[in-house]
């Protein structure tokens, strides 16, 4: 039993090794290097003497030295011996064995004698093979934009699939596109309408949903049961259903091509939502906090301020950030209201240079690309108080 979960794991951690490996040779292959062979046999055997040269050694020797000597060996051969490769390529190479090592060190003899071991590891590398299979998969296209924008029109129509960077060219004219796009094309104005457009329709669902939120989950008034139920029926109508009526609106109030009215429709379609994930949070705190502010009488607003909304940073900061990162990408109604230049959003004006065949594809992929960064960044920061706040109020007592 030992010898046959010993030959499946050895088996296993190989085609994940030829998989970790492939990917970074194929990033490699995008950046220029010319490798003339993937050598998947070798690397198979390699992850097969590896893997089962980490059972056999076990924790007589610790996990760093080992893991040094097999990431050199895999280098040495691969990057050296079989063919020569750059220092930058040996480098990536060497992280990834370092990784591996790290992984299959877990598992021992020992472990291999437990029933349904090898269920457990095959399900442990397919999980980790997944997400990095998809991992690559969304963000291969991240990755082709931020090359091409620093590319220039000449590099792009001699070879589009080159996804390298010429790093020995100076520093204005690796960013060219961006100087462009700020002084051509308004990206500034572009952003700085983006920013107050989300940025206000946080605010203004946030003084909504609040107060509301707190009202279906405290108070007791008419209808706050078939509230609270269906209060997120606006999300089963597509969004195309609204804009046809809503277009028709705006233009006779005159809303269109103005910020004031992207702010509405923004606030409406992200207000449900935004009651419907606080009231949860709000029910899971103490209601006793709330008697105690009512005998030091405390106004239902003070209470509000005072008590809910400190306590409640964390689900008030996700849904502040699932707000903006919706007010930030929204297209539609951009698209639909908006047909003046100088109040276009960032994804309106992609848009909107996309349509015209003068324009760069290196200037639109910069553009994306300073779409893109600010809510990765602010996602990043705040990404803790997003998971807290969606976890939040789940579990009561």
């Amino acid at each position: 039993m030992r010898t046959k979960n010993s030959i499946l794991f050895t088996l296993i951690t190989s085609f994940f090794l030829i998989f970790i490996v492939s990917i970074w040779k194929i990033l490699a292959t995008l950046q220029g290097l010319n490798i003339q062979s993937f050598n998947l046999q070798i690397i198979f055997i390699f992850g097969l003497l590896i893997s089962f040269a980490n059972l056999r050694i076990g924790s007589k020797i610790k996990i760093f030295y080992k893991s040094i000597i097999f990431s050199l060996i895999f280098v040495i051969c691969d990057g050296y011996i079989i063919q020569k490769l750059p220092l930058w390529y040996n480098i990536g190479i060497f992280i990834i064995l370092y990784f591996f090592v790290n992984k299959i060190n877990k598992y021992s003899f020992k472990d291999l004698k437990e029933q349904h071991s090898t269920q457990v590891i095959f399900f442990d590398f397919l999980t980790l093979f997944g997400i990095l299979f998809f991992s690559f998969v969304i963000l291969f296209p991240f990755y082709m934009m931020l090359i091409t924008s620093f590319k220039t029109q000449i590099a792009l129509l001699v070879n589009p699939l080159d996804f390298s960077i010429n790093f020995s060219q100076d520093f204005k004219d690796l960013f060219k596109s961006y100087f462009v796009i700020f002084k051509s094309y308004k990206f500034g104005q572009y952003i700085l309408t983006s920013t107050i457009v989300s940025v206000g329709t946080v605010i203004i669902t946030l003084i909504f949903a609040i107060p509301a939120a707190y009202a279906i989950a405290r108070l007791n008034f008419f209808g706050k049961t078939f509230m609270s139920t269906s209060i997120l029926i606006i999300y089963m109508f597509p969004a195309i259903v609204l804009v046809i009526p809503l277009y028709t609106i705006f233009s006779q109030l005159g809303l269109r091509n103005s910020i004031e009215g992207l702010l509405i429709v923004y606030t409406a379609t992200t207000l449900p939502v935004a009651i419907y994930m606080l009231q949860g949070y709000f029910k899971s705190i103490p209601k006793e906090l709330e008697e105690a502010a009512i005998l030091d009488k405390l106004s239902w607003f003070g209470i509000i301020t005072k008590i809910i909304i400190p306590l409640s940073i964390p689900a008030i900061s996700s849904v502040a950030l699932y707000v903006f990162m919706i007010a930030w990408n929204e297209f539609l109604f951009s698209l639909m209201f908006l047909d003046n230049p100088n109040s276009f959003t960032l994804s309106r004006a992609i848009q909107y240079l996309s349509g015209d065949a003068e324009t760069p594809r290196q200037y639109l992929m910069a553009g994306s690309v300073i779409v893109t960064l600010p809510v990765l960044f602010i996602f990043v920061y705040f990404e803790k108080y997003l998971v807290s706040g969606l976890t939040a109020g789940s579990v009561k007592g």
